[in-house]
This record gives C-alpha cells, structure tokens and sequence, in this order.
C-alpha cells in the first residue's frame, strides 16, 4: 500500500479561514506575543480543522533563533548527569526552549561533535561534565552563542560555568574525617587533569596537611567502575589500608564500598570510612546509605539557565563563573565525630565548628 501524501498546512490558508491577518496567526503561537483571547482563539480553532502546526524550523530562519540549546554530555554511567538533564529540559520547556543532545566521547572531548552542534543553530550550548578547547572557545565567543560548563570550568575565562564549591566541600571532607580519629587517609581521585577532580583533590589534601596530615595515599579512578575497582584493590591491598577514603564522586565510591565488602571482607563503617560527592539517589537506598556532599542540582540548573538566557538575550557574552555551595550529608558509611553533626529537616549534615 503506497503512503498517501498531504500538502502542509500553511498559517496564510489559517488566517483565511479565521479571518484574520497571517502575523495574527503567528503571533497566537508566539508565547508572551500581543494578541487578545478572542483573536487567539480564532486562529487555534481554524489550526484544528485546518490540522495545522507552526513550523518550528522556519520560524527560527525568520527570527534568526532556533530556541534550541545543545546539551552535551559523555558520561551517562553517573547519575548525576541524568538528573541533571532531566531538571535542564524541565527549566528550558518553562521558558519555550528546547534541549538538544549530543552525547561526546568517553574521554570528555567536544570537538569531535562541535561542528554537528553548529548545524543545528543552536542558540546555546550547556557543556556537563566535558570541556571546551581553547580554539573552540573562541569560536562560539566570535559567533556570539554563549557557552556554559556544568560541574567543569575552564581557565580561559572565555566560557561561563556552574560549579558547587568543589574545594570547600572537599576541605569540609577532610575536617568531617578529621573530627572522626580516623587515622590513615585516601583519596580516590577522576580523571586526574579534570577541573572538578584537581579542585576536590586540592581542598582535601590542603585541609589535611593543615593538621599535620601529609601521608595520604592518591589512586585515580578515571570515573571509570574498571579502573575504580584497580584502584581501590591497590589501596585495600596496604598494610595497613587505609580506614579514611574519599572518592571523587558517587558512582566511584559506590564501587569502592562493594569492593571493601565483597572483596575484602571489610565492615563499613567500623573499619573503612567512605565519602563520596554528588548524592546521587543510590546514595541514599539503605543498602549502601553513602555519606555525600549534596550538590544542589535545580539551583545550579537555574544558574546556569539564566545565564544562558541573559546573554542570548543581550547579544552579549560577558562570561562568568558562579559556584554554589554543597551540604555534606552524614550517613552510615561514615563513623559519626563527636561534635558537628547537625539534624536539619530529617537530614544529618556535618557542619564544624568554626562554621556554625
């Protein structure tokens, strides 16, 4: 049986059969456009019989906006990312935007796909959890569509970036061990050159060596369970191993807690310590109840939507770097300190001392 063809529906052949001008019709698709309630209704009940719907891509040839941010993300195997997209199309959608994905290469490089992004005339381009060459920075500054690095910077400054705190919540990690008598301390670390992963790896091993703390032990997990696992068999290999760890995120420290259990025969807490970063939803089911620094997904989501807003608005690309702050939750894979714990809304958080 052959397909049956149909013409598309034009708004001119809309606004004959409502009566109305062909900019009245456009105007009744237009959210926040000028148009009274009876001339609207007008145009949407001719578009039903009619069954016509506006035509996203041409309008933006006219407007010279395709209302379409590219988002692009590689690593998928984090919860995080999920989350995090799920709250960027939800923010967009409240303001007629709509999300574009392109998914990068495991190693986080974007210029592979760059030019795919361009195609589409995207208006702005939200890059988590990868990074932006220089030469490609540039680039998107010369063709005025903004860029904003989620949970990454760069140190260019030619791109804007959303971050929670991620060397003051690592400082925070090393005082919350610190608090807790552990004595023999490690750090498994992400890709080693990424920016989220030297911050955090910063802060942590800073904050220990103020307290006279220099012996701790650096493995990196690359963000990868594979490699995770190596690197938490060589750590758990020690005698003795270390009983204070803190792994760059959840999804690694998540692993390292199967392979501390099932591996090793070790008892979380009573014999290792373990702190991830991101509080992911896993890290919360009871089975592995992970102690985590909470990164405020929807209002590192809406920072970075208003930036991208402001700028396309403005036609201006003024780059700026916001970072907002992190709670550590205190759950069971952590042994508890005897003072810093504070109970806020059914949550254990640790907030020491000299921060109360």
């Amino acid at each position: 049986m052959k397909r049956k063809s149909f013409a598309a529906v034009t708004s001119q052949q809309v606004a004959q059969l409502a009566g109305v001008s062909q900019s009245a019709v456009s105007r009744s698709f237009t959210p926040g456009a000028s148009i009274s309630p009876a001339t609207r209704e007008k145009v949407l009940k001719a578009a039903r019989e009619l069954g016509y719907r506006p035509n996203a891509i041409a309008r933006s040839l006219n407007t010279a906006r395709s209302r379409i941010i590219g988002v692009v993300v590689s690593y998928f195997e984090n919860p995080f990312y999920p989350q995090v997209l799920e709250s960027l199309a939800r923010k967009l959608d409240t303001l007629n935007y709509h999300l574009l994905l392109f998914v990068a290469d495991k190693d986080g490089n974007v210029d592979r796909i760059f030019d795919q992004i361009m195609q589409y005339r995207v208006d702005g381009i939200v890059l988590a959890s990868v990074t932006l060459s220089l030469d490609l920075s540039e680039e998107c500054l010369a063709a005025g569509i903004p860029v904003v690095l989620f949970n990454r910077s760069e140190d260019s400054g030619m791109a804007s970036s959303v971050n929670s705190n991620n060397e003051a919540a690592a400082r925070q990690i090393a005082e919350f061990f610190v608090a807790g008598e552990h004595q023999r301390y490690a750090y498994v670390g992400g890709v080693a050159d990424s920016s989220v992963n030297i911050a955090r790896q910063r802060g942590y091993l800073a904050a220990l060596q103020e307290h006279g703390i220099n012996d701790v032990k650096v493995v990196n997990g690359d963000y990868d369970t594979r490699q995770t696992v190596r690197a938490a068999y060589s750590l758990f290999s020690q005698t003795p191993a270390p009983d204070a760890i803190f792994v760059a995120n959840d999804h690694m420290a998540l692993t390292v807690m199967d392979v501390a259990r099932y591996e090793f025969g070790l008892q979380i807490p009573q014999d290792v310590s373990i702190v991830g970063y991101d509080d992911t939803g896993p890290s919360g089911w009871p089975s592995y109840a992970l102690t985590s620094v909470s990164q405020p997904v929807q209002e590192m989501v809406d920072a970075a939507v208003e930036l991208l807003m402001k700028q396309i608005e403005s036609d201006t690309i003024e780059p700026e770097q916001i970072t907002v702050p992190g709670m550590l939750v205190v759950r069971h894979s952590t042994r508890r300190p005897r003072s810093g714990i504070i109970e806020k809304e059914g949550v254990s958080l640790f907030q020491p001392q000299e921060s109360k």
